[in-house]
């Protein structure tokens, strides 16, 4: 038995809280881990986790043992990279996610031309409109758009921002009217998406506004589609409407009232020494974001 037999496998269970996402993490079978996990705790002749049906949960030695096994393995990783990686090229697989609509319009073509220029690098990518688990499930990075991190496993570097913007067609603003202020919206037909509230500047705050409306999709597409037809008012990010704002196919409305910018973030796990894949292709989105 070798002295890191266990460590691993315990991280794994510990952090996604079931011994069958850890097997899924580590690309194992869940058998593996619940017996590297119990031949570690023999060994140590503690309980480190609490076990039910439904979920596991760490014991109070099982939480002062996890915080000291993931020193071990960033000090073990770091002295890998800084042997492995001392010209600095950025090689080995790269796990990013992104949401759906933003990730397949601009991040997957960057992270392309990215690879193009990296041959050594292999990546997987996952776009999805949850929040990850960065640490829990393993990614190396993520691309967040306007949400704070609340977790300090976490470094955020701003890439760029994007505005919003709350417009119509003109048709549906010949047939209604325009909206003169933020009082005026409860009368609209809304568009409904995925954001449960819009947001607007008012005196110097932020203000939610509760969309109503008879029309529901969670596809920013769809929702354009929609008001392109007459439909109702939206809510979108500029890179949904900005082509049909300068073809006047839509209107924007209540631009004293446009809410502030979200910042866009490359979100990645904090370790004292940054993989050169990490670092490289966050210095590529950094210095193409804006510009795509």
């Amino acid at each position: 038995m070798q002295p890191w037999d266990g460590i691993e496998e315990f991280i794994a269970t510990a952090e996604t809280e079931s011994f069958s996402r850890a097997a899924t993490r580590l690309g194992v079978s869940t058998s593996h881990i619940s017996r590297e996990v119990a031949r570690l705790e023999d060994r140590l002749s503690v309980r480190l986790l609490y076990r039910t049906t439904r979920r596991v949960s760490l014991t109070d030695a099982g939480r002062l043992f996890l915080e000291r096994c993931r020193r071990l393995v960033e000090e073990r990783e770091e002295m890998f990279a800084a042997v492995s990686e001392q010209d600095g090229a950025a090689r080995g697989h790269l796990r990013l996610t992104c949401s759906i609509a933003y990730g397949e319009r601009f991040i997957v073509p960057l992270v392309n031309r990215f690879l193009a220029d990296h041959p050594q690098m292999s990546v997987s990518i996952d776009l999805t409109n949850r929040v990850v688990d960065l640490v829990g499930e393993g990614f190396d990075l993520a691309v967040r758009i306007g949400a704070s991190l609340g977790d300090s496993r976490l470094i955020a570097v701003r890439l760029a921002q994007r505005e919003r913007y709350l417009c119509a067609a003109p048709a549906y603003l010949a047939a209604h009217g325009v909206p003169a202020g933020l009082d005026d919206l409860a009368r609209h037909a809304c568009l409904l998406g995925t954001a449960e509230f819009w947001q607007f500047q008012a005196g110097g705050r932020l203000v939610e506004f509760k969309p109503r409306g008879s029309w529901r999709c969670n596809s920013g597409f769809a929702v354009l589609d929609a008001a392109r037809q007459g439909l109702g008012l939206c809510q979108l990010p500029d890179f949904y409407v900005e082509p049909d704002l300068a073809s006047g196919a839509l209107v924007s409305l209540l631009e004293p009232h446009r809410p502030p910018a979200e910042g866009i973030w490359a979100v990645y796990p904090h370790r004292r020494h940054l993989s050169p894949k990490v670092a490289r292709l966050v210095d590529y989105l950094k210095a193409h974001v804006g510009q795509a």
